[in-house]
């Protein structure tokens, strides 16, 4: 049996008055998601447990089969996985964005998705601006970094997700609790040694968003997963561009593959992510595809941009996938997002996701396309997201 998994990021949306009151799910022409669901079946699922925040770590832990309430530490150990950050008992690690600040709201979560080689050297400096010893700063990719703090209990604090407070106050989002004056003062830092610097300066003159400052969030401490094979018997391997999958990839001792031009943004090489998925195939019983493209459409408000990076995933990776599998006679193949992000709100959602399943033993339900009302009126709903993995390979 060989085995798909595609997981548009954020793509599940509510109607929009400029797509003619649909989502960007009905709105974009889908052909081939649409054969999954009619061929197939599709459904609803709750990625997000009760009372846990709407975001793509715990959405992602559920979907891969591990229940967020009891396996979740926090995002930025995952992304600290992914670098192959070693984590003491004693360390915390937060997520470090470069953001964009205007008119004292948060206007920007990725200050324009700033290039990394100007980000690594913004980061560099604060580093050596820095003169506390507990505190280590890690560069990523673009806006995406990593702050570990030592020695210090972080369990009480409270942040917020730069990308769910758009255009919110500043003042009233700052972390808060036990020892939330260090990470502030951080920010505080960052602010004065950003504001006129020689990077900002270009970045104005070319018409781009400044950096304003880092924001720190989504702490926690050193993570640990148990082996997907050991868990399902099934050898598998990642295609994703985004650190926090890729955390969570290696967590669960799943192979990456990296695809050239692959940005975790909505110029990536989608046609070379698909391509990859094939060529995985040949060696590994599952392959699981994240695309960040949708998400971060839907965060920059921009309801075209969304309806275009999902027709694009449809065509490039999902079609050929989807042909490709069927080569292999007992194949199944499962398209889904993780959570939905709404172009409204610019911000995550903790409601269900649809999803559409088809292949072998997979029978059908509904025989309709793929839209959020469709795969609610299908009846089929999976209350608990982290029961959805066993159910796709098992069926």
């Amino acid at each position: 049996m060989k085995y798909a998994i595609i997981i548009p990021d954020g793509a599940a949306d509510d109607p929009l008055d400029i797509l003619g009151g649909k989502t960007a799910i009905e709105a974009a022409e889908t052909p081939n998601i649409d054969r999954i669901s009619t061929e197939g079946k599709q459904g609803i699922v709750r990625t997000i447990p009760e009372g846990m925040a709407a975001g793509s770590d715990v959405a992602q832990m559920s979907l891969l089969g591990y229940n967020p309430l009891r396996y979740y530490s926090g995002r930025a150990p995952l992304e600290a996985a992914a670098q192959g950050i070693k984590l003491t008992p004693n360390d915390w690690v937060f997520r470090c964005n470069l953001v964009t600040m205007a008119d004292e709201q948060m206007a920007d979560h990725s200050a324009g998705h700033i290039s990394t080689k100007e980000a690594v050297q913004l980061i560099k400096e604060l580093q050596a601006a820095l003169t506390d010893s507990r505190i280590r700063l890690h560069t990523g990719l673009s806006y995406r970094h990593l702050c570990v703090i030592t020695g210090l209990d972080f369990k009480k604090i409270k942040t917020q997700p730069p990308h769910d407070i758009i255009g919110q106050k500043v003042s009233k989002n700052m972390p808060h609790g036990k020892n939330s004056d260090l990470l502030i003062d951080i920010m505080a830092r960052s602010q004065r040694l950003f504001a006129n610097h020689e990077v900002n300066r270009v970045r104005k003159d070319l018409g781009e968003n400044p950096v304003s400052s880092v924001w720190l969030w989504g702490e926690g401490q050193k993570a640990m997963l148990d082996s997907f094979y050991k868990r399902f018997g099934v050898k598998g391997a990642a295609i994703t561009a985004v650190d926090l999958v890729k955390g969570l990839a290696k967590l669960v001792a799943f192979d990456l593959i990296t695809v050239e031009g692959a940005t975790g943004y909505v110029d990536t090489n989608y046609e070379g992510k698909g391509d990859a998925a094939i060529e995985a195939l040949k060696k590994y019983d599952l392959v699981f595809v994240h695309i960040e493209a949708p998400d971060e459409a839907a965060h920059s408000g921009n309801a075209l941009l969304k309806k275009k990076t999902i027709e694009q995933i449809d065509k490039y990776i999902v079609g050929p996938v989807y042909e490709a599998l069927k080569e292999y006679g007992n194949y199944r193949i499962l398209v889904m997002p993780d959570h939905p992000t709404l172009v409204e709100t610019r911000g995550h959602s903790d409601e269900p996701v649809p999803f559409a399943m088809a292949g072998s033993g997979v029978n059908g339900i509904l025989g309709k396309p793929f839209s959020e009302e469709n795969a609610a009126q299908s009846g089929f709903r999976v209350e608990h997201g982290c029961e959805m993995m066993e159910y796709f390979l098992k069926v």
